[in-house]
């Protein structure tokens, strides 16, 4: 199946020689702060005025007429190819102060013309990440199988012009470079969450990871491993197999590794490990014919965590980095996974099966204690579209954040507010939680027995179940149902987060 690329992203420090307005256009975009700032014309002059198309007058008049509404405000300044945006900076505590979320409703009708374009980017340095994680989702998506889509991609160049209080700024090369690997990132996330299961089933997710594992990293080297089919069951990982066992294309737990140049045996270690459930029929218990649509995005906790991972190892990470992904499709079969069969996981609790469209948590169960008793990590992290019940937690912007430790949470929540990735506290208190899901057979069932109480929380708390009991690390849980998604396109929602959180990104 071909897929397209129709744009070439590409961030940048200066405006390189630009061509005219008749063969590309022009956009400036940023605070209403920045945009008035002294200097600011002659920062953008060579976008917007090659050959004497938008005269400093006009840019200051178009300037001076902006409004800052809720949603931000555009002023056209040469016919549809040169104009200025503003983004609002109407913000609560609970929200991103750059307000990334007005930025596609301000951007995207202008790049989907399709035409190369420039997009200036003026704004605080504190906001660069997540204005610029927003322009990426600005852009046209990667994956389009129309038969009439374009086979020739047009380039959309993003020029970061930092303004602080002495004026104009630059970035780094190295800065460049990591927004640049954001980019890719995004872009890759986007891509695998928009594709459809005929295109990209576990076998495609493989690829995907053997791809990105070849390509050159900075400041260490990158490995990976696959256990699949087969090894998954003699391994002991009954949630992944028993999901997985019906699927044409076996499941399969993919482990990336980064290890930095320097590493010793204290150096610190990572994991991220995501739901990569590349299609959801909800197994037996089966989903309608209107919930099943759209469990494509089943796995968009992996494909984010790859995306990360992909950005991280181009950026360089300062400690040992593991990205494991749990790969399987939720199938139906004859010898797919039954209401009441009661199944073993990797860390050896038994599990009475319930609902086996609860199916993500039975294979993060493994994912977090193979990772916790195989690779002894100082943090694990997992992440997925784990819930309905997320977006009536946190709404459909914020994801739902559960952590076992304070300072942690809200290191996260940090993150979250500076790139645009929200996240939002739930409650924690597996003490409580975990006796949703008793069973009279085994340790536990997978799926909690009050479906008004709490059940982001509880689904969280059933994966944290299966660390091992000596674990001692911190643990977060982030479900992130409803971000993966805006309409019917991936958002790329989660990398930004990683890198932010991870301390990776340093803008």
């Amino acid at each position: 199946h071909e897929t397209t690329m129709p744009v070439e992203l590409q961030f940048s420090a200066t405006i390189e020689s630009a061509s005219g307005l008749d063969s590309r256009s022009a956009y400036v975009i940023g605070t209403k702060a920045a945009l008035s700032a002294a200097g600011c014309y002659a920062a953008v002059k060579d976008a917007v005025c090659p050959n004497g198309e938008v005269s400093e007058e006009v840019f200051d008049r178009s300037v001076k007429a902006l409004e800052e509404g809720d949603k931000g405000d555009m002023v056209p300044m040469y016919g549809k190819d040169a104009a200025v945006m503003c983004i609002t900076q109407k913000c609560s505590r609970n929200n991103c102060p750059a307000r990334p979320d007005t930025v596609k409703g301000l951007l995207k009708a202008h790049v989907a013309r399709k035409k190369d374009c420039i997009v200036v980017l003026l704004c605080e340095k504190s906001y660069v990440a997540a204005l610029s994680a927003a322009i990426c989702r600005s852009a046209p998506p990667d994956f389009n199988m129309k038969s009439t889509a374009t086979k020739e991609a047009f380039v959309m160049t993003v020029v970061v012009i930092p303004v602080g209080s002495g004026g104009m700024e630059a970035l780094s090369d190295g800065e460049v470079a990591g927004l640049n690997a954001l980019k890719a990132g995004i872009e890759r996330t986007r891509r695998l969450v928009d594709a459809p299961t005929n295109v990209l089933n576990t076998d495609g997710m493989l690829k995907e990871v053997s791809d990105v594992a070849s390509d050159g990293a900075t400041g260490g080297k990158v490995s990976y491993k696959v256990i699949r089919g087969d090894e998954v069951k003699e391994m002991g990982m009954g949630g992944l197999w028993n999901v997985g066992m019906a699927a044409p294309a076996p499941p399969a737990l993919a482990i990336l590794t980064y290890e930095p140049d320097n590493a010793s045996p204290d150096t610190k270690t990572v994991c991220w490990v995501g739901k990569g459930i590349v299609y959801d029929t909800g197994g037996l218990s089966i989903k309608s014919k209107t919930g099943m649509p759209g469990m494509k995005r089943d796995m968009g906790g992996s494909a984010a965590i790859l995306g990360a991972f992909e950005a991280a190892m181009k950026i360089g990470v300062p400690y040992r980095l593991h990205a494991l992904l749990c790969l399987a499709e939720n199938s139906v079969d004859s010898v797919a996974m039954r209401p009441d069969d009661i199944i073993t996981l990797m860390s050896g609790k038994t599990v009475e099966v319930n609902n086996t469209d609860a199916e993500g948590r039975l294979v993060l169960g493994d994912g977090v204690f193979y990772a916790a008793s195989v690779l002894k990590p100082a943090l694990i992290l997992d992440m997925a579209t784990l819930t309905g019940a997320q977006t009536m937690a946190t709404g459909k912007k914020h994801a739902a954040l559960l952590c076992n430790d304070l300072t942690t949470e809200q290191s996260f929540v940090r993150a979250g507010l500076a790139t645009g990735d929200l996240v939002y506290p739930i409650v924690y208190c597996p003490e409580i939680f975990m006796q949703a899901f008793s069973s009279e057979v085994a340790d536990m069932k997978n799926s909690a027995d009050d479906r008004n109480n709490a059940l982001a929380s509880c689904a969280g708390h059933f994966i944290e179940a299966h660390l091992p009991a000596d674990y001692a690390g911190q643990w977060v849980h982030i479900d992130m149902a409803t971000p993966v998604q805006e309409g019917e396109r991936a958002t790329g929602w989660g990398v930004a987060l990683l890198l932010k959180a991870g301390g990776i990104l340093d803008l």
